[in-house]
C-alpha cells in the first residue's frame, strides 16, 4: 500500500541529531557537487576539453543573464557565487530525487517501511533553510554597502509614524519572501513526488514516463525561479545604494 508522508522520515541518529532520508540525499548532492567541482578544478587547461567548454558556456551564459539584470559585469561576478550555487544545488537535489530507487528502496517492512532516500525539496526543513540563506545573504550584501545601521533602519525607522509603518511593511515583506520561497519549492516538488508515486502504483510501466519528463522540466523551472528571485531581490537591495555610492 502506498504510504505518503508529509514529513521526512528519520533514518538514523548522529548523537541526538536525527538524519532524515531527505537530509541524506541532500548530503549525497553536496558530495556529488564537491567531487565534480574538484575534478573540474584539476582538469582546467588553457586549451579546454569538451567538458570545460560546456562549463564555461554555462557560466558565461549565466553571467550574461545577470548582466541584463544588474547592468554591470562587476556586480554580476560579485553575486554570481550565491545565485549560481543556489541554482545548481536545488536542481541537483531535484534531479537526484527522480532517480530510480529513490522513494522505492525502503527500510523495514509493511506499514513500518520508510524510504531510504527522499527528494530534499520535499522536506520543508530543506526549502526553509535555502530560503533563510537567500534572504539573509540579500540583507548581508545590502548591509555591506550601506552599513548595518542603515540596513536595520529600513525595517525600524522611528523618524515618524509613516516611516515607522513603512518599515514594518518592509519587515513583513522579508518574512513573506521566506514563506514564498519555502512553500513554492516544497509544494511543487512534493506534489510531483506524490504524482509519480501514485502513477507508478496504478500503472507501473510506460504511463509514468511522460510525468517523469514533466518533473524534469519542473525541477529545472523551480531551481531557476528560486535563483532568479534571489537575483532580483539582491538587485533591489543593492542597486540604489550602489548608485548613491557612485554619485558620491
Amino acid at each position: 500500500m502506498l504510504n505518503i508522508s508529509l514529513r521526512a522520515e528519520t533514518i538514523f541518529y548522529i548523537g541526538t541529531w536525527p538524519v532524515t532520508n531527505a537530509v541524506l540525499l541532500a548530503f549525497i548532492a553536496v558530495i556529488l557537487l564537491t567531487v565534480i567541482a574538484v575534478t573540474l578544478r584539476k582538469k582546467l587547461a588553457m586549451a579546454p576539453g569538451m567538458l570545460q567548454n560546456v562549463v564555461e558556456v554555462v557560466v558565461e551564459s549565466s553571467l550574461g543573464f545577470m548582466d541584463d539584470v544588474f547592468g554591470s559585469r562587476d556586480r554580476s561576478e560579485k553575486y554570481f557565487p550565491l545565485v549560481f550555487t543556489i541554482f545548481i544545488f536545488v536542481i541537483t537535489s531535484n534531479y537526484l530525487g527522480l532517480l530510480p530507487g529513490v522513494s522505492s528502496i525502503t527500510l523495514g517492512h509493511g506499514a513500518d517501511a520508510i524510504p531510504l532516500l527522499r527528494s530534499p525539496a520535499s522536506d520543508l526543513n530543506f526549502t526553509l533553510a535555502i530560503a533563510l540563506i537567500a534572504v539573509t545573504m540579500v540583507n548581508v550584501f545590502s548591509a555591506a554597502i550601506v552599513g548595518i545601521r542603515d540596513r536595520v533602519g529600513v525595517f525600524f525607522n522611528i523618524k515618524g509614524p509613516i516611516q515607522f509603518f513603512v518599515g514594518l511593511l518592509e519587515l513583513l515583506s522579508e518574512f513573506a519572501r521566506i514563506i514564498s520561497f519555502t512553500f513554492r519549492l516544497f509544494g511543487n516538488v512534493f506534489a510531483g513526488e506524490v504524482l509519480l508515486a501514485i502513477m507508478a502504483l496504478l500503472v507501473p510501466y510506460l504511463i509514468p514516463l511522460p510525468f517523469m519528463f514533466l518533473e524534469l522540466f519542473v525541477g529545472f523551472i523551480q531551481a531557476f525561479i528560486f535563483a532568479m528571485l534571489t537575483l532580483v531581490f539582491i538587485q533591489l537591495a543593492v542597486t540604489p545604494h550602489e548608485g548613491e555610492e557612485a554619485g558620491h
